[in-house]
């Protein structure tokens, strides 16, 4: 008992420093976004909405981890995952309707590598995966979230 006590208090500035590493992340990219002008048509107000849920779950998070409050972080959290493939794919797709616009006759392999490498970042909504990952390992095993059998440890 005193052991997991121990270990719970060696983890607890970890979690800590993974929260604080999840709001420099957010507040970034999300500055960047608007920087950007990641704004002009609806599709790309998505990820805004995602990033300011996230900061305010963040720091509810840090003020009052309660059970509730966990939850609904991992849920937020496990969110960015699917957006960052959505985001994956619109990013890709007006690549290749880009290239495609530029030269119509243009397939395959030779395709795949001008949308990957064209003027949108086809990889930069992983970032929002990596996010949602971070938020997810502050989640793993978190005191609030253990049932009542396990309160007594």
């Amino acid at each position: 008992m005193d052991d997991m006590r121990t270990l719970r208090a060696a983890v607890e500035p970890w979690r800590k420093l993974a929260l604080a590493l999840l709001f420099i992340g957010i507040s970034g990219i999300a500055t960047e976004l608007l920087l950007l002008g990641h704004y002009e048509d609806k599709p790309q107000w998505a990820p805004l909405a995602f990033l300011a849920i996230g900061i305010v779950a963040v720091v509810v998070v840090l003020v009052r981890p309660s059970r509730l409050n966990m939850q609904w972080f991992r849920v937020i959290m496990a969110s960015y995952l699917p957006a960052a493939i959505a985001g994956f794919y619109f990013h890709i797709n007006s690549n290749v309707e880009f290239e495609l616009e530029m030269r119509p006759s243009m397939a395959g392999l030779e395709l795949v590598r001008e949308s990957m490498t064209g003027a949108i970042p086809a990889l930069a909504p992983g970032a929002m995966a990596q996010l949602g990952l971070i938020g997810l390992l502050v989640c793993f095993r978190h005191p609030a979230l253990r049932g009542p059998a396990q309160a007594k440890d």
